[in-house]
C-alpha cells in the first residue's frame, strides 16, 4: 500500500513548513475507496501518522463523487477481486486560484522537491 509512505512525506512537509501549515499551506487527501474509509476510519489513519488537522483534510465521500474528483486530477483505481483497491498515487500543487502548478507522480517523489516548490509559490504571492 503506498498510501502510508506517501502520507509520512506529506507529514515530512509539514513539519517543515512550520507556522506556514495551516496558514498559507492546505493539504487535502481524497481516499480512493469511500467504501471502507469512514470519516472516522480516516481520522484514526490521520491520527496514526501524525499530520494536523489545522492544515490538511483527508476526505471521503459518495463513490461516484470520489471516483468524479480522482479523475480530475488523473487517479486511477480500481477495486480488485479480493476486495483490495489498486490505484496510482498523484500529488498535486495547486494555487490559491485553483491552478494546478505540479504534480509528482507514485510514492517514490522526493519531499524536499515538494517542500521547494511550495516554498516558490509562496515567493510568488500565490501560496496554495
Amino acid at each position: 500500500d503506498v498510501c502510508p509512505i506517501a502520507t509520512a512525506k506529506m507529514v515530512q512537509i509539514q513539519r517543515a513548513l512550520g507556522e506556514t501549515f495551516g496558514r498559507d499551506v492546505f493539504f487535502v487527501s481524497v481516499t480512493v475507496d469511500p467504501e471502507h474509509d469512514t470519516s472516522e476510519v480516516l481520522a484514526r489513519y490521520a491520527r496514526a501518522l501524525g499530520y494536523d488537522p489545522s492544515g490538511w483534510a483527508i476526505l471521503t465521500g459518495a463513490p461516484a463523487a470520489v471516483r468524479d474528483v480522482a479523475r480530475s486530477y488523473g487517479v486511477f483505481h480500481d477495486r480488485r477481486s479480493g476486495g483490495e483497491v489498486d490505484h496510482n498515487l498523484l500529488t498535486s500543487l495547486v494555487d490559491r486560484e485553483g491552478i494546478l502548478r505540479v504534480q509528482y507522480m507514485g510514492e517514490r517523489f522526493d519531499p524536499r522537491e515538494l517542500l521547494h516548490d511550495l516554498r516558490d509559490l509562496m515567493a510568488e504571492g500565490r501560496s496554495p
